[in-house]
């Protein structure tokens, strides 16, 4: 009881003060929130790494914690420092565990659930009124999505959480006018950019919320009202906004583009139609999916139609209440459009299907805005019973109740469709293989399609996925034993099928004499177009040592070589007519047969 009192008075001191109900109305809401993150906790535990978490994984075991080439780097068109540095944390933590990514994924969850809701208190006191928003936010799959991919959960979380947070303390500060509050909220924005670029919305939506605060009660000037009292926070927010940009712009390449009128009408229909409004009734119910991409939300059209009826109908209420909640559904609806904008205009492309729209991740932090938005509209008194009948407290429990039902369907169906994931089978048996005999070095080469497309290269080799695997063996460019991991992540024996041949070479009893004082041209017998190549070299060398070999333009791959007959398998990046080689020893002589050039597969 102590520390609901605590909290309470923490929440909102002046709102608390004379209102008994109000450590009730904060111990449901605190309850609620535990019981979210149960609900959560078990989605997380029971997950696995998925598609980007690898690339972060990947990066994390290559390059040091606060090196430029981890925190400055462009991916798919994100800047998020802040999610690689957390990515790199757990990875030196536990490599290749789930379980720590995971509770970062529940950490993050609590934080935005408590930030909501502290913004619903700052709005709405300790009414019991402030359940309603809180309930949705906590389970509405809208956020399910992206909460249960990490790499994605790493971009949204602290987007939830700092949009909240800014909000209540632009309200803070608006109300008080104390440098504390601004200093807080200007910090929580440049975090909360350093996860995600969308972050940019942070103080456009506090700054709403004040405005539209301001405007529901009736004070005069409103959006003048609240630029001038919470000031100090929007000049820090816009000064960290101008740093940021400088270095998003010089750090990232655009994606923006211009797509078809068609694409736009497509994408912007089944993200809000099947994605957007099934979602704020506890839908989709059901979830789709195309292994390997993500599930995608597949509501039945009965589900839709309610769902436009229902906000039909909330909105007709909401103006008999208040006219001047208008005003709130302009700006929600402001905000939905602006994330369907830049979902679109970066997303989108030749090979973009509609059903990319309803993954939902892209409209995660739209879940925020609603509740503040319901805040705001609760807020205001109603113009014509102030006091609700029991009937009514009825009709909302009762509502509250099938709500949270629909939800916790929508999630059970999630987790079973999300659960159709092949990389933690996958990375169990490659860890597995790759620790049993670390003496041996196997050829870099994809994992399985099943776990990362081609389309990521290079992030898809084993020695960027398993870059920070301890005791694994050594993962390369040479190898005198050919293996592959199988789409089951078992090692197993490989061979090369050739594509070209190393013609063989005009010394007799040697073939290509390769000498340490010049190079030697290995001549194909068709050119190669350009790819990754894997060169059977068969040699006789007279001391042990090391050669060089490579396509002209490409890279010098050093092949070490004992003394005597032996077989190497090189992997040799490039397009030509042949291949260069030279000794990279003193006094090394080694003669190259003739030999395969092209891909390995499992045998």
């Amino acid at each position: 009881m102590a520390l609901i009192t605590a909290a309470r008075e923490r929440l909102a001191p002046a709102a608390s003060a004379g209102h008994p109900r109000g450590t009730w109305v904060l111990a449901a809401a605190l309850v609620l929130i535990v019981l979210q993150l149960t609900v959560r906790s078990v989605l997380a535990f029971g997950g696995q790494f998925y598609w980007d978490d690898l690339i972060l994984v990947g990066r994390a075991g290559l390059h040091p914690l606060l090196s430029f080439e981890l925190l400055g780097y462009d991916h798919d068109g994100h800047l998020m420092p802040g999610a690689f540095l957390v990515a790199d944390v757990v990875t030196s933590f536990a490599p290749l565990q789930w379980w720590p990514a995971a509770a970062t994924l529940v950490a993050g969850q609590a934080l935005a659930s408590l930030a909501v809701l502290r913004v619903l208190w700052l709005l709405l006191g300790p009414r019991p009124a402030l359940l309603g928003p809180l309930l949705f936010y906590l389970f509405t799959p809208l956020t399910l999505p992206a909460f249960a991919w990490w790499a994605a959960g790493l971009n949204s979380l602290p987007l939830q959480a700092g949009m909240a947070w800014v909000a209540g303390d632009a309200i803070r500060a608006a109300r008080t006018g104390r440098l504390r509050y601004a200093l807080s909220g200007t910090a929580v924005t440049g975090v909360a950019l350093l996860f995600f670029e969308k972050s940019v919305l942070v103080p456009a939506v506090a700054f709403a919320t004040v405005a539209l605060m301001y405007r529901l009660d009736g004070r005069p000037r409103a959006v003048r009202t609240a630029a001038r009292r919470a000031a100090p926070l929007w000049l820090g927010s816009a000064l960290v906004l101008a740093a940021w940009a400088a270095a998003y712009l010089s750090l990232v390449e655009s994606r923006f583009g211009a797509p078809t009128a068609d694409m736009v009408r497509g994408l912007t229909h089944h993200g809000v139609s099947f994605g957007v409004l099934p979602a704020l009734l506890g839908g989709p119910w059901r979830w789709d999916r195309w292994n390997p991409g993500p599930p995608w939300a597949d509501p039945p059209t009965g589900l839709v139609v309610v769902a436009w009826a229902a906000v039909l109908a909330v909105l007709v209420w909401s103006l008999r209440r208040s006219r001047r909640a208008g005003w709130v559904w302009a700006a929600t609806a402001a905000y939905v459009a602006a994330s369907t904008a830049a979902m679109i205009s970066t997303r989108f492309g030749p090979d973009t299907t509609y059903e990319l729209a309803q993954t939902l991740r892209y409209h995660t932090d739209t879940a925020v805005v609603v509740v503040i938005g319901a805040a705001l509209i609760l807020r205001t008194r109603p113009r014509d019973d102030p006091r609700p009948s029991p009937a009514r407290r009825i009709v909302a429990a009762g509502c509250a109740v099938a709500f949270t039902a629909s939800c916790l369907w929508s999630t059970a169906t999630f987790a079973r469709t999300w659960s159709d994931n092949p990389t933690g089978a996958y990375l169990a048996a490659a860890k597995s293989a790759l620790t049993a005999r670390p003496d041996v070095p196997i050829l870099d080469h994809p994992v399985s399609v099943w776990v990362l497309l081609p389309v990521t290269h290079p992030h898809n080799l084993l020695s960027r996925v398993f870059s920070s695997l301890p005791g694994r063996a050594g993962i390369g460019d040479v190898t005198t034993e050919l293996q592959v991991l199988d789409d089951r992540g078992r090692l197993v024996p490989a061979e090369l099928v050739p594509v070209r041949h190393v013609l063989p070479g005009p010394a007799p009893d040697c073939g290509h004499l390769l000498t340490d004082s010049t190079t030697t041209v290995l001549p194909a017998d068709t050119a190669l177009v350009g790819g990754e190549w894997t060169v059977q070299l068969n040699y006789r060398a007279s001391a042990d040592g090391e050669i060089e070999v490579g396509f002209p333009a490409g890279p010098r791959v050093r092949v070490p070589v004992t003394e005597g007959l032996g077989t190497a398998y090189a992997r040799v990046p490039g397009a030509g007519t042949g291949l260069q080689a030279r000794s990279a020893s003193p006094d090394l002589d080694v003669c190259l047969a003739g030999g395969p050039i092209g891909v390995v597969v499992p045998r």
